[in-house]
């Protein structure tokens, strides 16, 4: 929801961090895969209970992935660059999202109702699913039949409720107080399940839009 309001507004601070990290050994796909470990590496820091140090890579790995965008366009790849980087970008996002739901959901569900327990985890994990298959979907028949949205992104995302912003924010607030952690992930889910609905039901009306209409 914020996302795009961020972006414009972390857009030169972060090209101006790129141009201090720049070194040639340094390349985008690198900060990626750097994002991608700690990421995983959150996950399992949680599913431990050490709560403080998943969420300093947390936040590390989110760093990277807000900096690896940036530094690509810094080297100004050629197309079959950028596409394989944004492959490896959103690939690396399902990942860490993935994990660290479950992490957070090991860490915190112990007792004979553990089960239970874990269905507000399984109800975002569901959401994200849901989420993540419509807005891909749509990133590779709007690429196909012509109705890019062109934000200088790799794929062409449809904005939603639930966004980068909010996933870091949601995340980062069960590792400060996971006593609450499975009801945060359970209103999580609900904000999530929104966003995927406003996905489908944008997508769908986008598509059906007569040629000439195409913005």
């Amino acid at each position: 929801m914020f996302d795009a309001v961020l972006r414009r507004r972390l857009d030169g601070p972060l090209a101006r961090l790129a141009g201090h990290i720049d070194r040639p050994w340094l390349t985008p796909d690198r900060l990626t895969v750097a994002g991608l470990v700690t990421g995983l590496a959150s996950g399992a820091l949680a599913a431990s209970q050490l709560w403080g140090w998943a969420l300093v890579a947390w936040l590390f790995s989110r760093a990277m992935d807000g900096l690896d965008g940036p530094l690509a366009r810094r080297r100004a790849p050629s197309r079959h660059g950028s596409a394989a980087g944004g492959f490896l970008d959103i690939t690396a996002d399902f990942a860490v999202y993935g994990v660290t739901v479950i992490g957070v959901a090991v860490g915190t569900t112990t007792g004979a109702d553990a089960l239970s327990q874990w269905l507000p985890f399984a109800a975002v994990l569901l959401a994200y699913y849901v989420n993540g298959a419509a807005f891909l979907a749509f990133s590779s028949i709007a690429e196909r039949t012509g109705r890019r949205i062109d934000d200088g992104r790799t794929l062409n995302f449809l904005g939603g409720v639930a966004e980068g912003a909010e996933t870091i924010v949601v995340h980062s607030l069960w590792l400060i107080f996971p006593g609450h952690a499975a009801l945060i992930a359970g209103l999580w889910a609900v904000v999530v399940a929104v966003s995927a609905v406003h996905r489908i039901v944008a997508g769908y009306l986008t598509l059906r839009r007569p040629d000439d209409e195409k913005s």
